[in-house]
């Protein structure tokens, strides 16, 4: 009897521990999952890759990101194949009843869009809003054009065909970019518009970031739109930008972040290109993280619920040290309160996620 009575102990105790390792109940804990999936925009690829790698050395929870585009990243999260998606243009009003659920818009960054461009010698270039227009709607042909001259005094243009590259792929720089065109240019606002992806008049795409960085290094006489880290990591010459107030700015850490210091709705979605302010560099940008608010779909755990949440609280908070050695601008303070109060507002079940 006695040795049957320690078993039945034995077997009791184990039970227990068994128990506390899987967790209490069926659901499990945030300590069980060692793995996420994201996908989405390349415009925070390089930031993405530094967190991720970084947040698994701290936790061990390894988060695999697809540098896809933005559209792709959408259409992911819609497919309930990833834990999150990444989008450097907010949801449509339409888009968000395509997801299904309501979805949350988690800011992580903000960075800036820059016209780079491949000339003899690099030579120290000024451009507004009007001539760039002009250049994408294939009005402006020629780098020694009279318009952009006259932005230029005393530089030698060359008598050169422009070569525009723009995206091919779904793009949130897209949506950046062609932002800023239809807010400085009606004639580009009338004609193409503004969208992650559109009717480009002229030129040749590239697919992603990366892939427009290539081909405007590979092209004497491009000129195209990339993410700062992108021109920054690869030498490449960008252009001086003539900003809502009428100065002449440097896409850089600082004038990005002035571009942001504006009023924020609650759910943060909100463009910021053009910003008024003196400093403000006019192609700036939040970058987000998609979630779904309600996250108990598609047989996803409670645990995998928790684990998501700590990953974007650590992201808001400790992982903002990452931005800068990456030239992307920390979340303003305001950005980071409400981001955290989205955070929040995650559910399972229905219930907050603990």
């Amino acid at each position: 009897m006695r040795n049957g009575r320690h078993v039945s102990i034995l077997c009791t105790m184990l039970t227990v521990v068994a128990l506390v390792t899987l967790g209490c109940g069926p659901q499990g804990d945030s300590t069980t999952v060692k793995e996420l999936s994201g996908a989405g925009a390349t415009f925070p690829y390089p930031l993405y890759s530094k967190m991720f790698d970084t947040y698994d050395g701290i936790t061990g929870v390894r988060v695999n990101y697809n540098s896809i585009g933005s559209g792709g990243g959408i259409k992911a999260l819609t497919d309930k194949t990833v834990d999150f998606g990444a989008s450097d243009a907010f949801l449509t009003d339409q888009e968000e009843v395509a997801m299904g659920a309501p979805v949350l818009h988690i800011p992580t960054c903000v960075g800036a869009v820059v016209l780079s461009y491949n000339l003899d010698g690099n030579p120290a270039l000024k451009l507004d809003g009007a001539v760039t227009a002009n250049i994408f709607l294939g009005k402006v042909t020629k780098w020694n054009d009279p318009s952009i001259a006259a932005l230029n005094p005393g530089l030698s243009l060359p008598d050169l065909a422009i070569t525009v590259v723009h995206r091919s792929d779904g793009s949130g720089t897209t949506s950046i970019f062609t932002s800023y065109l239809a807010a400085v240019s009606p004639s580009w606002k009338s004609t193409v518009g503004a969208g992650k992806s559109v009717s480009w008049p002229t030129g040749v795409g590239g697919k992603g970031n990366d892939g427009v960085a290539g081909m405007i290094s590979q092209t004497k006489g491009s000129l195209g739109y990339i993410e700062l880290v992108y021109a920054v990591q690869s030498s490449m010459p960008f252009a001086l930008l003539k900003n809502a107030s009428g100065t002449f700015v440097t896409p850089s850490l600082a004038s990005s972040a002035a571009a942001a210091a504006v009023t924020l709705p609650d759910d943060l979605r909100v463009m910021i290109v053009n910003s008024l302010g003196k400093d403000a560099y006019p192609i700036s940008a939040f970058t987000w993280i998609l979630v779904y608010k309600e996250q108990n779909y598609a047989n996803r755990t409670l645990a995998q619920a928790q684990a998501l949440k700590k990953l974007l609280t650590w992201m808001l908070t400790d992982g903002q040290a990452v931005n800068e050695a990456l030239s992307y601008s920390k979340l303003p303070a305001p950005a980071v309160t409400k981001a955290l109060a989205l955070v929040d507002s995650m559910t399972y079940g229905g219930t907050a996620i603990p």
